[in-house]
């Protein structure tokens, strides 16, 4: 059976992810580097450490990767207070599965923009347990971040539905033994071997209904 749903943040519930790439790109330009055609691939599911370091290194950002971190959260956390950009129709699908099952919140967005994110959305008092890769040794693709949270939940994470938009996502909590259910942003379409570990893939976030869950229940059952 389901014992609980684990959502993503970025690109499931708001749509940040072209926020976080027009941050971070204007900020690669103003200080020295060079961003890459497949950066924005590559960021995603990243860790705060790991992408500041990345930045840092990889793209010659003349800012350590502490500073980087702090400068480039601090312009997010102006962004988010001016506006949210909740997907449509995300705080209503979080509801629903709610009503019917615990669920767990496992993403790659630093603590405080988490906190940001639910408070404005309204939707904090949805999740039973939520993390950052902040706060776990490895970012997505690495599995951490969502066997920490169904630990914190009290849950196998073989009996956990996982909802994901990115490919690194996907990778992740495949590799935590989650069932996963992708929802590709349509600017960063999954890779093809990610999305061969999806159980579903779906169009957009209001076609997660309580029924496709209860399709994947009986398939962890059987």
């Amino acid at each position: 059976m389901v014992d609980a749903v684990l959502f993503d943040l970025d690109g499931v519930i708001v749509d940040s992810e072209p926020v976080w790439e027009e941050v971070r790109r204007a900020y690669v330009a103003a200080h020295g580097g060079t961003w890459q055609p497949d950066s924005q691939r590559r960021l995603m599911g990243m860790s705060t450490g790991e992408w500041a370091t990345y930045l840092s290194g990889e793209l010659g950002v003349d800012r350590s990767a502490e500073q980087v971190a702090i400068e480039v959260v601090a312009e997010m956390t102006r962004r988010y207070a001016q506006r949210v950009p909740l997907i449509d129709d995300a705080d209503a699908v979080v509801r629903r599965m709610a009503a019917r099952w615990p669920l767990g919140l496992a993403s790659s967005s630093p603590t405080r923009l988490i906190a940001a994110a639910l408070d404005a959305t309204g939707l904090a008092d949805c999740f039973g347990a939520t993390l950052s890769t902040e706060e776990t040794a490895r970012g997505k693709p690495a599995p951490d971040v969502w066997l920490a949270v169904a630990a914190r939940l009290g849950v196998d994470p073989a009996r956990c539905v996982a909802i994901e938009d990115s490919s690194n996502g996907v990778r992740s909590a495949a590799a935590a033994g989650m069932r996963v259910v992708a929802v590709p942003h349509g600017s960063y379409p999954l890779d093809p071997d990610a999305e061969a570990l999806a159980a579903a893939l779906l169009p957009a976030i209001d076609a997660l209904t309580l029924e496709l869950v209860a399709q994947l229940d009986r398939t962890i059952c059987s």
